[in-house]
């Protein structure tokens, strides 16, 4: 794996903005710890249970909350 591969969670933003669901509900409706958010603005590593939660609480399919960019070097 390149220096410059990285997961973006840039698509779960998107599906969010779609589905009309905020961080605030993120936080205080569906109980999702404020660090997780800042990990996934972050860009870095989150396990696959959280990509479940959000798939489920989003009801969309894992390539609308992540996606693999590959370093084209």
């Amino acid at each position: 794996m390149g220096s410059a591969d990285v997961i973006s969670y840039s698509n779960l933003w998107e599906t969010m903005k779609k589905r009309g669901v905020t961080q605030y509900a993120l936080i205080h409706r569906y109980k999702v710890s404020p660090a997780q958010i800042t990990r996934l603005k972050r860009n870095e590593s989150v396990s696959t249970h959280t990509i479940d939660m959000f798939c489920k609480i989003l009801d969309c399919t894992v390539s609308e909350v992540m996606e693999y960019i590959r370093d084209e070097d």
